[in-house]
């Protein structure tokens, strides 16, 4: 697998820590080079579909943050958890829905081991006014 840009942290914070096989990683969110793609809450008069790319870009960040501490040869071999944080309008009810398309991004990288324990949250406000935010927990 092509190695991912690593994300850029937005805080005093770094974008994953390993211990042993374990990596835990810091939430991400819809950001590029540091800078946010996607902002405002997930809205319920707004098809799902609207808000792939932003849930696809986070889980890719979180991805590469944990690959990020792979040493040469090493390979992500699954996912333990998977948390959706999603910024979501009174109404809107889809939040696993909306979880599913960052599962589909880790099942393409890691097949049926890219598949966890997954938890979708939905929260009042994320950093930045990002509409999702994700955080992994993975095992080499």
């Amino acid at each position: 697998m092509t190695p991912l840009p690593q994300p850029v942290p937005q805080g005093d914070y770094i974008p994953a820590r390993r211990h042993g096989g374990m990596i835990h990683t810091s939430g991400m969110t819809p950001r590029r080079n540091g800078v946010l793609l996607a902002q405002g809450p997930v809205r319920a008069d707004v098809p799902i579909e609207t808000y792939r790319d932003a849930v696809e870009l986070a889980c890719g960040n979180a991805l590469a943050a944990a690959q990020g501490l792979l040493a040469p040869g090493e390979v992500l071999a699954g996912v333990l958890s998977l948390t959706v944080y999603v910024a979501a309008e009174p109404g809107f009810t889809a939040h696993s829905k909306l979880a599913d398309f960052a599962s589909a991004v880790l099942r393409r990288a890691l097949g049926e081991a890219g598949i966890g324990a997954r938890a979708a949250v939905g929260v009042a406000t994320l950093p930045g006014n990002a509409p999702v935010e994700i955080q992994l927990i993975a095992f080499v």
